[in-house]
C-alpha cells in the first residue's frame, strides 16, 4: 500500500486501514456474540465491562489513525505532541491493556473449566501439527516466490 500512496493516496490509506480492521473484526467475532449474549440476557460478568473499555479503545485507535485529528484541525500545532500517530499508539496501548485485563478476569473467572483435563495430545500430535503447518507455510513461501520468476523487470 506504501507504493501506492503517491499515486492513489485515499486507495492507500484505505487498504492500510482494512489491514488492521478486518482481522480485528474477525478475531472478535466471539466477543461480540458475548456482549449480544449480554444485551440480551442480563449477565453478570464482571469482565464485560472491562471488554467494553478495549472495544472502545479499538474503535478510538482507528479512528484516530484514519481521520489524522487533531493536527487536521490545526496544522503546525500537533507537529511534536499530540500528533495523531502519538495519540494512536497511546490509544492502542490502553486497549490493549484492558484486554490483558479483561482476558486475566475471565480466566480467573473460569479457573475451574480451565483446569487441564486427560485429552491432553501428545508430544507425536504436537510436533506432527507443528510438522504441517511449517510444510504449508514453506509452500506458500515456495509458490509466492516461484510467482516471481514470471513478473516482468520493471
Amino acid at each position: 500500500s506504501r507504493f501506492l500512496e503517491v499515486e492513489r493516496p485515499r486507495f492507500s490509506k484505505a487498504s492500510r486501514t482494512l489491514a488492521f480492521v478486518y482481522p480485528y473484526l474477525f478475531d472478535s467475532i466471539p466477543l461480540f456474540y458475548r456482549f449480544y449474549r449480554c444485551a440480551v440476557e442480563s449477565c453478570s460478568e464482571a469482565a464485560i465491562l472491562v471488554h467494553y473499555k478495549h472495544s472502545v479503545f479499538a474503535f478510538l485507535t482507528c479512528f484516530i489513525f484514519a481521520s489524522h485529528l487533531p493536527e487536521r484541525l490545526a496544522p503546525g500545532h500537533f507537529d511534536y505532541i499530540g500528533h495523531s500517530h502519538q495519540v494512536f499508539h497511546i490509544c492502542g496501548i490502553i486497549g490493549t491493556y484492558f484486554q490483558m485485563e479483561a482476558i486475566m478476569m475471565d480466566m480467573a473467572e473460569r479457573h475451574d473449566h480451565l483446569l487441564p483435563t486427560p485429552l491432553l495430545p501428545s508430544s507425536l500430535q504436537t510436533l506432527s501439527s507443528m510438522g504441517i503447518s511449517m510444510a504449508v507455510s514453506m509452500a506458500v513461501i515456495g509458490v509466492c516466490a516461484m510467482s516471481l520468476r514470471f513478473m516482468p523487470e520493471p
